[in-house]
């Protein structure tokens, strides 16, 4: 190896080469592979895909772009690599979704966690609205500085 380059997105390595044999010189792109479990137990490769397909359901309706849908994916990979592990569980997924998704619009937030948090009555939604409505109002309030001690 000659050289090595961590991508401008953090996901992948670029490594320069060099063969033993012949001298000649090649570029690899390595990533680390992300496996999804399944409720059923089958194991896949992660999709932003799939994950965009998911919320896109949530979003119906509402004034998000499919421009909009992939930077959210991509938050949500980047989410999960953060973690270092190489398998998660689907549901993990989908919570993982929630934090950019409420920041993106907040309709499709509740549809969204309606499911993934198992929603089973409209308490639940009356509890969710309470957070995002003390949510709202907290970063709506100015932030003030605490004088200094003067020591």
């Amino acid at each position: 190896m000659i050289d090595s380059r961590t991508s401008d997105d953090g996901l992948s390595i670029r490594r320069r080469r060099q063969c033993p044999e012949c001298s000649g010189r090649f570029s690899t792109l390595e990533t680390a592979s992300l496996s999804v479990i399944k409720r059923s137990g089958v194991v896949e490769a992660f999709s932003r895909e799939k994950v965009v397909a998911g919320v896109r359901k949530a979003c119906q309706g509402r004034p998000v772009t499919d421009a909009d849908l992939a930077t959210l994916a991509q938050k949500v990979e980047e989410a999960i690599r953060a973690t270092g592990a190489s398998q998660i569980e689907a549901n993990e997924i989908g919570l993982s979704v929630l934090p950019p998704l409420k920041d993106l619009d907040e309709v499709a937030y509740l549809r969204f966690a309606s499911v993934y948090q198992a929603f089973d009555s409209l308490n639940d939604f009356e509890a969710a609205v309470a957070v995002l409505r003390a949510d709202r109002e907290r970063a709506a309030q100015p932030v003030t500085e605490e004088p200094s001690s003067g020591t």
